[in-house]
């Protein structure tokens, strides 16, 4: 295993003019020797560039890799002694499912005992064990990308094992399971691991720390707890959550803040600076409350929904839609009724030009 350290930017564009054309916007980052991690954004931000970039299949327009110190730049995936595994499975269907897994090892002249052993704790962990005399070519599409995570994590010599969104062709259920085992496997076997997502379940389970991205930059790195309770910029707030954080503007004066157009006094102990902020407050800690308390805004109820385990309550305050996520044993109220909601408290964050200042 290694340190990695990125200390770079990217663009595709010979002659790069402005943000807009860069992948990745200048960055520094370190990932620490067996740890668990996942870049995380939606579609374009720059999630694969960096993966690719940390693999050697891509060189960085600008700035240094580096593996322990050790300048990796331009060296390849072989040299880097990296293993990838991608978001389609890669096999060889003329080959067993042991073939498969044992294929790195031999191509490295392992001793066939070492190689027996190491192939039967992987297929136990990802339980392929019962297949592993049968031929990949008949196998579904799940059962091959399980091969291929396999290959992955069968080296114990490799600087790092990558992931590129590799349960996209997982069907629900296993795709649940295999994130558990993909968790179980970093604990015992303490590789660095390094996963590309869009999506934060996966990223939330899986992941030590959650690198968040968005347009080329990584606008908060964090344990998913830290992500949750404290988004560092609203992006976060919006991306992280079902649904995503409230965020409503405010305007605070004295112990009052204007919200909504409406005048809400400040709950004891909250002190705010004067001036425009923005408001973000998680559906979880949004609570019906009597309106006139402090903390409390009135609202109207626009529509409620039933989610199985949870109510989702959403409610129009001035021109904004706050959502509450409430428990079955509440009575809500229906449509069009006068309600209030709790929304300034402990959980409470607060922002000036996108980020979180307090």
């Amino acid at each position: 295993m290694a340190r990695i350290d990125l200390d770079l930017s990217h663009s595709y564009a010979a002659h790069p003019q402005g943000d807009e054309d860069y992948a990745l916007l200048p960055l520094k980052m370190t990932f620490r020797d067996g740890g668990a991690y996942a870049l995380l954004g939606p579609s374009g931000c720059g999630k694969t560039t960096m993966l690719n970039i940390i693999s050697g299949l891509l060189v960085p327009s600008q700035g240094s890799v580096r593996f322990d110190g050790a300048d990796k730049t331009r060296d390849t995936p072989q040299q880097r002694n990296i293993a990838q595994v991608f978001q389609f499975p890669v096999v060889y269907d003329t080959m067993t499912v042991g073939e498969n897994l044992a294929f790195p090892l031999r191509n490295r002249k392992i001793p066939a005992a070492q190689i027996k052993a190491r192939v039967g704790q992987i297929a136990e962990m990802l339980e392929l064990s019962h297949q592993l005399d049968q031929r990949a070519a008949g196998l579904p599409a799940d059962a091959k990308q399980k091969i291929s995570l396999g290959r992955g994590l069968v080296r114990s010599d490799v600087s790092a094992v990558l992931f590129d969104e590799p349960l996209t062709v997982i069907d629900p259920q296993l795709k649940w399971q295999l994130r558990r085992k993909l968790k179980q496997i970093h604990h015992e076997l303490k590789l660095t691991l390094i996963y590309v997502t869009h999506d934060q379940v996966e990223a939330l389970t899986f992941a030590e720390e959650i690198m968040v991205m968005s347009r080329g930059k990584v606008v908060q790195v964090g344990t998913p707890e830290a992500l949750f309770e404290r988004p560092a910029h609203t992006f976060v707030g919006h991306f992280i959550g079902s649904p995503g954080m409230n965020i409503l503007p405010i305007e605070a004066a004295g112990g009052m803040a204007l919200l909504g157009g409406q005048p809400v006094a400040l709950p004891a102990g909250m002190q705010l600076a004067a001036g425009q902020l923005k408001l973000g407050i998680r559906p979880e800690y949004t609570r019906l409350a009597a309106p006139g308390q402090p903390g409390v805004v009135a609202a109207t109820v626009e529509k409620v929904q039933n989610v199985g385990t949870y109510q989702l309550l959403t409610a129009r305050v001035g021109q904004h839609l706050v959502r509450a996520r409430l428990g079955l044993e509440h009575d809500l109220p229906e449509h069009g009724a006068a309600t209030g909601l709790a929304v300034l408290g402990p959980h409470s964050c607060f922002y000036r030009n996108e980020e979180l200042i307090a």
